[in-house]
């Protein structure tokens, strides 16, 4: 006789941020839900590990800013809950030419939305941040709101509200089969479980889910370098001297952002990245550097360089970290297109730490076939008009 398969609610596969937030929110209704994670926690191979991620309401788009000012709150529940500090306010710089077009669209968005915000000339920012050296006609502009998060304390905090709220968490199992119907069906190589609903959160591994189930999303898997970089005098970019966290704008040799985090998470080093990384497959992360790595560092070292002299202008430490990109850098939060009790979020772009409160909470309202919070069309599967027939 075959073994007696539970029945939940929901099942989330991947327990990265997206997939820890979809599934408080599925306990927080009282749903009976299952937390599936390939890997045991805690692990660093996938895009949700380390100390720190920014938190900003300040993007381009009105809607990640619309989303944040839910976001904010949320992140402030969770660590009233938790009893740690999950958020440290430092305001968020943003660093460009006076004329960079991002920048203004930026600024514009911030002022619709009444987020309060500074416009600060190259002199304010001399005398504001002494050690920041600036290229002529550099400004800024400096999101009060903006700050840190702690990732990993995040992490631990939703995975253990998740249990004390009655749902499961499994890590150590690793996917093998699902199968889709009235009851979605998926297969560990322990167990069987069955889901009135399934949500998929895995990151780099979500085309391999998706491919039996006769879809494949444009996504894009990189290899990020996370780098530190070495104080000359430690505390001189830190918390306690009130340097901000900032993202650089359009710098000429790099086209993509730069972005930093005041240091803290190892004393005298302070955490300065590419916003980009080189293709990789998730399974093979950690094989030897490609040659485009060494070029990001370059890239670093010579911001770096120019733009922190307080700062060596070599790496001191480098990890790594997964990014699950989309072509146009929004997320994916969409029913499959077959199996509407198939629910799928991915392509976070490096931009979806901050935002996973709300993705959680629409990803179970998708789940539950529930009214989305939120207007869904920027985040759907049609947008992509290249996928044919064939990927669906």
């Amino acid at each position: 006789m075959a073994a007696q398969r539970e029945l939940y609610d929901a099942i989330v596969i991947g327990a990265g941020i997206q997939g820890c937030f979809t599934a408080y929110h599925l306990a927080k209704h009282s749903k009976k839900v299952l937390l599936l994670e390939q890997f045991f926690l805690p692990h660093s191979r996938g895009s949700s590990h380390g100390q720190s991620r920014i938190i900003r309401r300040a993007y381009p788009e009105d809607f990640y800013t619309q989303m944040m000012a839910e976001c904010y709150p949320m992140w402030a529940r969770l660590e009233h809950e938790a009893g740690t500090q999950l958020y440290r306010q430092t305001g968020l710089l943003l660093l460009g030419m006076k004329e960079n077009p991002e920048l203004k669209i930026i600024q514009a968005t911030l002022s619709r939305q009444g987020v309060e915000h500074q416009c600060l000339s190259s002199e304010e920012l001399k005398q504001r941040f002494p050690n920041i050296r600036l290229a002529r006609g550099e400004v800024g502009l400096l999101e009060a709101s903006g700050g840190v998060l702690y990732a990993d304390k995040a992490l631990r905090a939703l995975q253990d509200a998740i249990r004390q709220l009655g749902g499961v968490v499994h890590d150590g199992e690793k996917v093998v089969e699902i199968k889709p119907g009235l009851q979605v069906t998926v297969k560990t190589p322990s167990r069987s479980y069955q889901a009135k609903s399934l949500i998929i959160t895995a990151g780099p591994w979500t085309n391999q889910l998706l491919r039996p189930l006769g879809a494949e999303l444009p996504l894009q898997t990189l290899r990020i370098n996370v780098c530190y970089w070495q104080e000359k005098v430690p505390g001189s970019y830190g918390v306690s001297q009130a340097f901000p966290c900032f993202v650089g704008l359009g710098f000429s040799l790099a086209p993509h952002h730069i972005y930093g985090l005041p240091s803290r998470e190892y004393p005298g080093l302070m955490k300065v990245c590419y916003h980009h990384g080189n293709n990789a497959d998730p399974e093979e992360r950690d094989c030897p550097a490609a040659f485009s790595d060494i070029q990001d560092v370059h890239i670093l070292s010579g911001f770096v360089r120019d733009h922190l002299p307080d700062l060596q202008p070599e790496p001191a430490v480098m990890e790594h970290c997964m990014y699950t990109n989309t072509p146009d850098g929004h997320f994916v939060l969409d029913r499959h297109p077959k199996y509407d009790n198939i629910v799928i979020g991915a392509g976070f772009s490096g931009h979806g730490f901050k935002l996973s409160p709300v993705v959680g909470k629409i990803l179970y309202e998708l789940s539950m076939k529930l009214t989305p919070s939120y207007d869904l069309t920027p985040f759907r599967i049609s947008r992509f008009p290249s996928l044919g027939k064939a990927h669906l």
